[in-house]
């Protein structure tokens, strides 16, 4: 686990945005069983998620005309339960720190690995995320 004096400021990166943190598995199973659409972003300390997951997400939410109904973080390596729990929810896909999902009325609709976060700059990312959203909110 890692120390939360680390942690902190990363996780206000998205909660300042609006981002709810998820830090139980109970919290992970309520917001993903709601109906619409919900945003959720497993946050790391890695380089990418500074660079380009992080700063990508932000740029789609603040810039999108369409945007999902709710938006949700869990800290990989901190919220271990609420990793865990969406990790379930990404299945078939293997775990992923960082990775960007979008879920519609509880099922999984897109997915960003970090193997597709590692190396895009920002900008992809959330021209990318935003074309999602248009796909899938309203």
């Amino acid at each position: 686990m890692y120390p939360e004096e680390i942690v902190v400021p990363m996780k206000a990166e998205l909660t300042d945005s609006g981002f709810e943190e998820m830090l139980t598995a109970e919290e992970v199973n309520n917001t993903l069983q709601k109906q619409g659409t919900t945003l959720v972003v497993i946050n790391s300390v890695c380089g990418c998620a500074a660079g380009t997951c992080r700063p990508g997400v932000l740029m789609a939410v603040h810039n999108a005309v369409k945007r999902p109904d709710r938006l949700a973080t869990s800290f990989a390596g901190f919220d271990t339960d609420a990793v865990k729990k969406v990790r379930e929810h990404l299945l078939p896909y293997p775990p992923s720190s960082p990775a960007i999902a979008l879920f519609k009325d509880g099922a999984l609709v897109s997915i960003v690995e970090r193997h597709q976060i590692e190396g895009r700059p920002a900008q992809v990312i959330a021209q990318h995320l935003i074309n999602e959203f248009n796909k899938f909110c309203n």
